[in-house]
This record gives C-alpha cells, sequence and structure tokens, in this order.
C-alpha cells in the first residue's frame, strides 16, 4: 500500500506539472498510454489518491505553521528586521501587522476598525502596512498599492491610504491623480515614484513574504504571537493586545 501511495504521489505531482508547464496548444495530445493507466490508477485506488492529497495538504500546512511561527518569533526579536521600510503607524511596543489590498471590500471594512484600535492605543501598539494586491481579482490592487507606495515617499502614505479605501469603488488614475493633488504631493515625482522598479519592488518584497507565510486572503494581522484574518471587530483587537506582556 505505501508503494502504491507513493506511486499515485508520483503521479500527481507529474499531472501538476505537466499542467502548469506545458504550453496550451489546440492540437496538443496524451499518450493514450498514459491516459489510460492514469484512469486506471483513479478507478480503482480512489483512497490512495485520497491519502496522498490528504498528506499533501497536511505537508503543507506544516510548512506555513512552521514558517508563521519564525516570523512571529523574529516580530517579537528582531521588529526592526520584520517592519523594514514599510508604513508605520503609532509608537508602541506591541507591534501589529497587516497585509492588505486596497481593493478588498473586506480590508476596507477591517480599515476603520484598524484605525480606531491604533488612535486608541497608539503609545502601546505600532501598525505596520504590508501589501498584498491580490491581482488575479482586484484589477485596481497593485495599481493603488505603486500609488499609496508612492505617497509615503513624501511622508503622505496613511492619509493617500485612507483616501483610497475611502474612495474604493472608483478606484483609478482619476482618483490617484485626485489624492495626490489634494494632499500637496509633488504630482510629477509621485508619477515617477510609482511607475519605477523601487516600488515594483517593495511591494513584490511584501507579497512574498506573505507567499511565504502561506497568506492567500486579506486582511491578515499578526500581532502579540497570534495571527488573525478577515473583518476583525475592535473588541478581538483590544483583548489580543491585553495578552501583551
Amino acid at each position: 500500500m505505501r508503494r502504491l501511495r507513493l506511486f499515485v504521489s508520483w503521479l500527481l505531482v507529474s499531472l501538476i506539472l505537466f499542467s502548469c508547464s506545458a504550453p496550451v496548444q489546440a492540437d496538443s495530445k496524451i499518450d493514450p498510454n498514459f491516459e489510460a493507466q492514469v484512469l486506471q490508477v483513479l478507478q480503482k485506488n480512489p483512497q490512495a489518491i485520497l491519502d496522498s492529497v490528504q498528506a499533501y495538504q497536511r505537508e503543507q500546512q506544516e510548512t506555513q505553521r512552521k514558517a508563521q511561527q519564525s516570523f512571529i518569533e523574529e516580530l517579537q526579536q528582531k521588529p526592526k528586521a520584520v517592519i523594514a521600510q514599510s508604513p508605520t503607524k503609532g509608537a508602541g511596543k506591541t507591534v501589529l501587522v497587516e497585509f492588505s489590498d486596497f481593493q478588498c471590500p473586506y480590508c476596507q471594512a477591517a480599515a476603520g476598525t484598524v484605525r480606531e484600535f491604533v488612535t486608541k492605543n497608539r503609545d502601546r501598539v505600532t501598525l505596520v502596512y504590508k501589501h498584498l494586491p491580490l491581482t488575479s481579482i482586484h484589477a485596481q490592487a497593485l495599481p493603488a498599492a505603486k500609488a499609496a507606495w508612492s505617497a509615503g515617499q513624501q511622508g503622505k502614505f496613511w492619509e493617500f491610504h485612507d483616501g483610497l479605501f475611502a474612495q474604493q469603488q472608483q478606484l483609478g488614475e482619476p482618483l490617484y491623480a485626485s489624492l495626490a493633488k489634494s494632499l500637496g504631493l509633488d504630482t510629477t515625482r509621485f508619477d515617477r515614484d510609482r511607475n519605477s522598479k523601487a516600488a515594483e519592488a517593495a511591494i513584490a518584497a511584501d507579497v512574498q513574504l506573505a507567499e511565504k507565510l502561506g497568506i492567500n486572503g486579506t486582511p491578515f494581522f499578526v500581532m502579540n504571537g497570534r495571527v488573525f484574518s478577515g473583518d476583525v471587530e475592535l473588541t478581538a483587537l483590544e483583548q489580543v493586545l491585553s495578552q501583551a506582556q
């Protein structure tokens, strides 16, 4: 049975790699013998396939758990390394890291709660913003992130951040230009910065960190050794903060 499961695992991996790497062409064909072998395995060994999939999922979950635990430890021991060049708000010892997407409705809903929480506890909490634009479902997530990053180069990240969420339904070039002008930004520099390689690199670094931690949705938070996600409530944030030593 173990050899069978190993074979099934190899078979599944082979199919995944084939589907991900082979270009789709109208006249492409699968070897009939290979196809017959796959169908035979699927029909005769459904439990072995299920076991292989579940084992893979457990392995992925364990890898994610270890990555998140390592991140939590680094956040506690070397917060400056985690914060790096990310925008921050507040001046407390407890660090709240948020991964967010400007086009995500759940992030918009959480933004007000997080703002109230940090304002109320600004001497106890430091909020760190990490970009996680979900580009596969949000067309304006990346352009908005670049615009906010660019505003941050002129010291106006949080004002731009609030403006984007307040007018989330209008995300697009007219809004970015309007916000830059209303905030008194140097618009020439704003346009140059948001289209720069530096903007791409900064956002890509945040995305890579999120991928390493196994984060696939927004908003996602890390604070006081805890990870949580979704439209958080103020009481929940207060409870996590109260547990800080």
